[in-house]
């Protein structure tokens, strides 16, 4: 007796699996991008008299208390930040640039940020802070 007695061969793919999976990677697509937007924690200094850089045309540098260095929360070491800050000076000639260390790391890594800053060229250069508590304007 044969199990598949008048049964003909599928002729069609069934993708439903497919499109589930397909989905599930847009969702997690979706999160990832909108986390990695969002930039990079660090515990910023307070500072009496902060003043607000305009963001438009600005790239922000992170340094992390482990010392890990990303600019628009991209990790990258110095000489990826010197070429991509060259890049950026080069196609922006009014750039400004935002660097935002946590107060934890080593004075040398925020010093060694800000060479490159002024052997590329920035023509603006901000630090980030947050006003203290119950601070001025």
């Amino acid at each position: 007796m044969k199990a598949n007695q008048g049964a003909q061969p599928y002729n069609e793919i069934n993708i439903t699996p497919f499109v589930d999976v397909v989905l599930v990677l847009l969702i997690i697509f979706i999160l990832m991008t909108t986390a990695a937007v969002q930039g990079i924690q660090v515990d910023l200094p307070s500072a009496s008299s902060a003043q607000t850089l305009e963001a438009q045309k600005s790239r922000v540098i992170a340094v992390s208390n482990d010392g890990t260095i990303s600019i628009d929360a991209i990790p990258m070491s110095l000489s990826e930040l010197e070429g991509e800050l060259r890049r950026s000076v080069s196609t922006t000639p009014d750039l400004a640039v935002i660097l935002r260390g946590d107060r934890a790391v080593q004075y040398d890594r925020i010093m060694q940020v800000l060479d490159i800053c002024s052997k590329v060229g920035v023509p603006s250069l901000g630090m980030a802070s947050t006003r203290p508590p119950g601070g001025g304007a």
